[in-house]
């Protein structure tokens, strides 16, 4: 295809957030385009005249692995629109529940009361849809969640960014 370089396409759809399995079938690869493509996800990296066992047994393996991945792309996406739901306040507290925190600690950097702490966590488990801590760290492992490096103040000691 004149214009287009595989890799450039391959790397857009993953920015935009399209992750489903890519056969590279090439009439110039190389060896640097190859490594590239498959460290970036491809299922193969064929080159022309490309036989036809090989061919079929790398769809093969995209469709296994396509089949694979949609329902746990689905949970994810659902996942990451659940995070967004709770307030900022409810992200943070969640950020430092995930760490393993008692509700004290939290409350202590986060330099609110106690109390206000437990509202928040029931808040965070009725958003996110689930009942316990260890059905919510299931579910946001992997997750990117709230940045409490933007906490200022005595009890700002504690900056967890990424969990897992």
């Amino acid at each position: 295809m004149p214009g287009l370089n595989g890799l450039a396409v391959q790397q857009a759809l993953t920015l935009r957030g399209i992750n489903r399995p890519i056969i590279f079938l090439t009439g110039q690869g190389t060896i640097p385009d190859s490594v590239l493509a498959m460290r970036a996800g491809a299922i193969d990296f064929l080159t022309k005249p490309v036989d036809k066992s090989d061919l079929m047994s790398a769809i093969k393996s995209a469709e296994e692995r396509d089949k694979t991945q949609r329902p746990i792309e689905a949970r994810r996406k659902i996942v990451i629109q659940s995070v967004a739901k709770p307030s900022r306040r409810e992200r943070q507290v969640l950020a430092l529940m995930v760490t393993g925190q008692i509700n004290k600690r939290i409350a202590h950097t986060l330099g609110i009361r106690e109390k206000t702490i437990k509202v928040h966590r029931s808040r965070v488990h009725q958003k996110m849809g689930v009942r316990s801590l260890a059905e919510l760290l299931r579910t946001t492992i992997g997750i990117p969640l709230y940045d409490t490096s933007d906490i200022v103040g005595p009890w700002s000691n504690f900056h967890p960014v990424r969990m897992w």
